[in-house]
């Protein structure tokens, strides 16, 4: 397994990917509050695309390097041994946030899709085609219920919805944007309150392991995982349908006992980061077994950064047998 060099793991890893994987307090930005010192007026910034970093306020700056030598206390000898070691992606434990007390959540109601159906194999390989994910992946998806084809404000769309129909959400078959709800390439379908319900949680009985994750490509790509891995008798996949969405109290139960993987976005904004945090301490208070997967330091075969799971499923063979804990991405 080849370690990548020093110039490879700071063009791999961003602030924003170091700063959550040093657990530090806040979140990082473009321009935000310094982890290094007490700061009330956002002396810190990211910048040059992620790789640089600077605090105004006299902390220091420099690329990753020195945000590792800063963020652990280390000379910068030991600073860029640690920073070859992060470069490789794996797992990590989410941080735990400051939870407010909680609120009553609404009750559940049901979605009603009518006119869709599980779809068949031309409808599955058109799918695995436009998400660059196996037809097996898709298949798999629809038989347990996740997955349904038809027409949605005049479009062919697919949708990721669960069996006990608490939530949707559709997605056109041409890859284009909704006109109708301002340009957005997900349609939610669900009555007020359902939306934090995780698609899949109703399926999740008869597994050990999930795959968490957020977004209908992400499902389909966590299913290909599984396939891929054989994993169909042990795991499953289970989706949120926004960063910034809670799960739903009455679905936590489902995962008492569980092995999760989380599997966030990873975005300069710090949303995805933030999500992996909120979930991962539900979940653990529900009684799972909660870590994360972190992307730094993998890309696609266009040498594009990974950004989420769906974007793993266009990696390089060459990156995809180097990184560890990727051959078995799921939990």
């Amino acid at each position: 397994m080849r370690k990548p060099s020093l110039a490879e793991a700071k063009n791999r890893l961003h602030i924003a990917d170091l700063w959550h994987l040093c657990n530090l307090p806040g979140e990082p930005r473009k321009s935000c509050r310094c982890p290094f010192h007490d700061d009330r007026s956002a002396s810190f910034s990211i910048y040059a695309d992620g790789l640089r970093w600077i605090c105004f306020a006299g902390c220091g700056g420099g690329t990753a390097v020195d945000f590792v030598q800063q963020a652990r206390g280390l000379s910068q000898a030991n600073a860029c041994r640690k920073l070859v070691r992060l470069a490789g992606g794996g797992l990590f434990t989410p941080p735990q946030p400051t939870r407010p007390a909680p609120r009553p959540e609404p009750p559940v109601a049901k979605v009603d899709l009518p006119n869709t159906t599980p779809g068949g194999k031309m409808d599955w390989r058109a799918l695995a085609r436009l998400r660059s994910v196996s037809t097996e992946a898709v298949a798999l998806a629809s038989k347990r219920g996740l997955l349904r084809f038809g027409r949605h404000a005049g479009h062919a769309a697919w949708f990721v919805t669960d069996g006990a129909s608490h939530n949707a959400q559709a997605r056109r078959m041409d890859g284009q944007r909704w006109a109708q709800i301002g340009g957005k390439k997900a349609w939610t379908i669900c009555p007020r309150g359902n939306a934090k319900w995780p698609i899949g949680a109703d399926a999740t009985a008869p597994y050990r392991s999930v795959a968490f994750c957020e977004g209908g490509p992400d499902l389909l790509a966590a299913f290909h995982f599984i396939h891929a891995e054989g994993r169909e008798d042990d795991c499953t996949a289970v989706a949120m349908l926004g960063a910034g969405l809670s799960i739903h109290d009455e679905a936590l139960p489902r995962f008492d006992g569980k092995r999760i993987r989380i599997f966030g976005h990873s975005d300069e904004s710090g949303a995805g980061d933030k999500a992996v945090q909120n979930w991962a301490w539900q979940l653990t208070r529900a009684g799972a077994e909660v870590d994360a997967f972190n992307f730094a330091g993998l890309t696609k075969q266009d040498g594009v950064r990974v950004k989420d799971l769906n974007d793993c499923t266009s990696i390089s063979a060459a990156d995809f047998e180097a990184k560890r804990d990727v051959r078995r991405m799921m939990p």
